[in-house]
């Protein structure tokens, strides 16, 4: 088990270990062995896919920004359909280089992620695009009353 809690701040970046897949009305979006975790502090695992294992062609770019203060600026996709469903980091703080130009989803947002052929569930809220699993152990920030862990 891993608690998200013995994550690292500033986050972590590690290659998956299991197969990541996307699917969103009925089409697999994502689906790679080379996906890399981003691990934070009291966050379930985001997921990062390498471009090559996306379907670009479904997504949509997405005026929404954010700005991470170790990342920097994340821009946004829409995923067929779905607003704002994923994000990406085109170009990253240099600590986190390896991430340029993969591509996160959101649980939430789409209609499954799965690990492996464990589908995965998300934190609540909107903000965090957190995959959980059977060994992934909150509690989790997200939900109401958490802004301030």
């Amino acid at each position: 088990m891993e608690s998200v809690w013995d994550y690292p701040r500033p986050p972590a970046v590690e290659r998956s270990a299991r197969r990541a897949r996307v699917e969103h009305g009925g089409v697999v979006i994502a689906d790679s062995t080379e996906a890399r975790r981003v691990l934070e502090t009291s966050q379930p695992p985001a997921i990062y896919f390498p471009p090559a294992d996306v379907r670009m062609d479904l997504l949509e770019p997405n005026s929404q920004r954010t700005w991470c203060e170790w990342k920097g600026q994340a821009s946004y996709w829409d995923v067929a359909g779905a607003e704002a469903a994923a994000w990406s980091y085109p170009e990253p703080a240099p600590a986190y280089a390896e991430l340029r130009d993969h591509v996160a989803f959101y649980p939430q947002r789409v209609d499954a992620c799965y690990l492996d052929e464990e589908r995965v569930t998300t934190n609540e809220g909107d903000f965090y695009g957190g995959w959980i699993t059977a060994d992934v152990t909150g509690p989790f920030k997200g939900g109401p009353g958490t802004a301030g862990w």
